[in-house]
């Protein structure tokens, strides 16, 4: 099998891996284990992300970006080797080409050393496009058409939101509030109401589980297992979904407001489009329970989670790669 193309969603929590004509091929946390005798990676992916927390003094597993962009340009350079020789088979006569998601506030030079490290990682080509963009392409936006499209990408490390409209963005603002915000908060929460520390993963299992961002019963309560601060022994307690929606209710009012600030710099025969259109969340956020609803009464303007929320940049990549010319504009760079 010669694997020519390849989109990867390099995103802060996971990271997907698309092929045209197969599909998403990969789909494993943005995690990687080092050794810190030698700087060796020693795993990354799935792998990885089982260590964190319970790695010696001699191991760290860590995500090598921060809010979307490379913190850590060796391991960044390390794990996209690794999905890439995954996805394409280790012994392959061609190098692929390779169009990975940027956030849409990504400078020049972290640009650029998104472009190197896939060069590096065994890319022939290397494409970038922004996640907004992607996102709306993956959700079945026809975003070359001269209409006003509003895209809420809620991934791990950012939240996204743009207006986009004959293939490009006419008006976006990011937060660094997303994903890993919201579990951080659940987890401060917990700590400061019942002095139990708990660990990312579990806070991460409370809002999958029991999360929604308006109170709803149905969610039910779920009994967690944590650290007692005082005494320093194991304690369980039962958290309930009320609960979690005080916990993060800052996150998401953070997230609103930087919704409404695009819209208030929306050309206004944009915004009249975008009204009767509604917007249309993406990313992993756009999975929290009520989520749309909050957004729409916030706002007054119809909010819709598309197909797989999860999947919708890295779906965005595989449509861009099968079909470049179209989307030529959309594209920001190549090398």
């Amino acid at each position: 099998m010669f694997v020519r193309k390849i989109g990867i969603d390099l995103g802060t929590a996971n990271t997907l891996v698309y092929i045209p004509q197969k599909g998403i091929v990969i789909n494993e946390p943005s995690v990687v284990a080092v050794s810190i005798e030698d700087n060796r990676v020693l795993a990354v992916g799935n792998e990885a992300k089982e260590m964190i927390g319970k790695t010696p003094e001699t191991i760290v597993a860590y995500r090598p970006l921060k809010d979307g962009v490379i913190a850590d340009y060796r391991v960044t350079q390390a794990m996209l080797s690794y999905f890439i020789n995954k996805a394409g088979g280790r012994f392959r006569i061609f190098k692929p080409e390779v169009m990975v998601s940027v956030p849409a506030g990504i400078t020049s030079t972290e640009r650029r050393a998104v472009i190197e490290a896939t060069l590096h990682a065994g890319a022939k080509t290397a494409y970038v496009a922004k996640e907004p963009i992607l996102a709306a392409i993956g959700a079945g936006i026809p975003i070359n058409s001269p209409a006003g499209n509003m895209i809420v990408d809620i991934g791990g490390g950012t939240s996204e939101v743009a207006i986009i409209s004959l293939g490009g963005i006419v008006a976006w603002s990011s937060v660094r509030v997303a994903g890993d915000k919201i579990d951080k908060a659940i987890a401060d929460y917990i700590k400061k109401k019942y002095n139990l520390v708990i660990g990312e993963r579990t806070a991460e299992q409370i809002k999958i589980q029991i999360g929604s961002a308006i109170p709803n019963p149905e969610r039910g309560n779920l009994k967690i297992k944590g650290r007692d601060l005082i005494e320093g022994l194991p304690k369980t307690i039962e958290f309930t979904n009320k609960e979690v929606v005080e916990a993060i209710s800052g996150e998401l009012k953070e997230i609103v407001r930087v919704i409404k600030s695009v819209l208030q710099v929306t050309p206004p025969e944009l915004a009249a489009d975008v009204i009767d259109r509604g917007m249309f969340l993406s990313g992993g956020g756009a999975l929290l329970s009520n989520v749309d609803d909050l957004i729409s009464k916030a706002t007054g303007v119809p909010c819709y989670v598309i197909g797989d929320p999860l999947l919708g940049v890295v779906k965005g990549t595989g449509i861009i790669l099968e079909n470049l010319e179209v989307y030529k504009r959309s594209i920001m760079s190549k090398k």
